[in-house]
């Protein structure tokens, strides 16, 4: 009777352990199955329920295009391990071999939100309002918020008070406080339009704001070199440009929404 006993339970345990075996080996597989979710290029369900647009989905260049034209370049820019990547050329905003690339839709109102990276030495810049001009550059109608590598380009110690650094409203309005990570690290940044009212924010902080129309806004556009450019800085629904100074930078995270 002992003996039955005990291979019925020697039986038991057999099984037990067959069944967490097989339950193991099924979670495995459902596991290795499941898709990877890109932590920076996808919007959560709270956000999609916002209305926020996600404008580079880490994969694919799809929405984007050459400014001034109807394709994406076929050099220049790349996807590269889920950022949206500027090849730099080493000469400079001369060197740029992509152009400046557009996201195809116009904004006015808007809170647009994305991380960016610099190579040593590199500059760039997020432009914003931006109209299509046929043979005008896209800063001639575009703000701009800087990209730079404030340690080594000489931008961060030309124009006045600092507003040639990252995060400012190029060579207007300085980025205050200037926060920016070094070369190599990523930003966060958010630019935020509304009924002419403009704010700038840099890893996690508040550097700048300004209205676009105000008198304060055309007596600084009269005195700086923008005063030639009349499309300059209206408050007009527009392109968002990312820009090709001819040096290495990397986007992710790229999402928009209207206001």
């Amino acid at each position: 009777m002992k003996r039955l006993a005990l291979s019925l339970l020697l039986v038991c345990f057999f099984i037990a352990g067959s069944q967490v075996f097989y339950s193991c080996k099924s979670s495995g597989k459902k596991a290795d199955t499941m898709a990877v979710v890109d932590p920076y290029n996808s919007l959560t369900a709270q956000e999609q329920a916002e209305g926020w647009i996600l404008m580079f989905d880490g994969k694919t260049t799809n929405g984007w295009r050459g400014y001034d034209t109807t394709t994406f370049p076929d050099s220049g820019w790349v996807v590269e391990d889920g950022t949206l990547r500027c090849i730099g050329s080493g000469m400079g905003e001369a060197g740029g071999k992509g152009g400046d690339i557009i996201y195809d839709r116009k904004f006015k109102d808007f809170d647009l939100k994305l991380e960016w990276k610099i190579d040593t030495g590199g500059n760039s810049g997020i432009f914003y309002l931006g109209q299509e001009i046929p043979g005008e550059p896209v800063w001639k109608s575009a703000p701009e918020m800087q990209v730079l590598d404030n340690e080594r380009h000489p931008d961060a110690r030309l124009g006045k008070d600092g507003n040639r650094m990252a995060g400012s409203l190029y060579d207007l309005i300085p980025a205050v406080p200037q926060n920016t990570k070094p070369a190599g690290e990523w930003n966060q940044i958010e630019i935020l339009v509304y009924q002419g009212t403009v704010v700038h924010f840099q890893n996690g902080e508040k550097v700048l704001e300004y209205h676009i129309g105000t008198s304060d806004w055309d007596k600084m556009i009269k005195t700086s070199k923008f005063s030639e450019f009349p499309e300059f800085g209206k408050y007009l629904p527009g392109y968002i440009a990312l820009q090709d100074h001819g040096n290495n930078v990397w986007y992710r995270g790229i999402k928009i929404k209207n206001m």
